[in-house]
């Protein structure tokens, strides 16, 4: 695969605690000028950097993150400050307890309501498969698919694993037609790109794939 092919499909990722502005900037620069999906960065940099950028890349931010156990009106009024902001596309995290609590109707709800508030954006939605059994994976294809989610994502990339080839099948074996896949966190070579997207990824959550092909040190998310 065309490594411009991969960069297509990357969401270029800075979500460190410690950003700062310059950083986030950097980000933006290496998005445009590797044709990249979108910057995944920090809300409270989206304005700053959708008027930086001017649309030439999408501006993805995160909501809920990176543990998901806030309220679903928090989440909302992250979610409708976001977008006010500038950002096209949201990457909430779901209340993991609520799924191990069995409470399926609640997450769903939770889902259903920030899709509502993301209007004609995109919307993705992280489930942390580091910290769930196949069982409550498979429940969350479920879940995401009926709450009318655009994407559902693997991990944060702040817990105890990332993305597993793994995960991308049993995805792809459960979700329903209108769901996409993105694979997030540990993706550490251009063969494990490759990889996710030869399994049904649409997007990958990565700070290391663009500096591969700048020839840096690939470390972080």
């Amino acid at each position: 695969m065309e490594v411009n092919e991969i960069l297509k499909h990357v969401d270029h990722t800075l979500l460190l605690q410690g950003a700062v502005w310059e950083e986030i900037k950097q980000i933006c620069d290496d998005a445009v000028k590797y044709k990249v999906a979108s910057v995944c960065i920090p809300p409270s940099y989206v304005k700053q950097a959708s008027e930086y950028m001017q649309g030439k890349v999408a501006v993805c931010t995160v909501i809920g993150f990176p543990n998901g156990y806030m309220t679903t009106k928090t989440k909302e009024f992250e979610t409708k400050d976001a977008i006010a902001n500038g950002a096209s596309e949201i990457d909430m995290v779901i209340n993991i307890g609520w799924l191990k609590d069995k409470k399926y109707d609640a997450v769903e709800e939770e889902i259903r309501i920030l899709k509502a508030a993301c209007g004609d954006k995109i919307l993705k939605v992280i489930i942390e498969t580091c910290l769930l059994t196949e069982e409550e994976k498979v429940k969350m294809c479920e879940i995401v698919t009926k709450a009318g989610a655009d994407y559902i994502k693997t991990s944060t990339g702040f817990s105890t694993a990332g993305a597993t080839f793994d995960d991308m099948k049993l995805f792809s074996e459960h979700i329903g037609p209108d769901v996409r896949m993105k694979a997030a966190g540990g993706i550490a070579s251009m063969d494990d790109a490759e990889k996710f997207l030869s399994l049904g990824a649409d997007r990958l959550g990565t700070s290391r794939i663009i500096k591969l092909v700048k020839n840096e040190e690939a470390t972080g998310y």
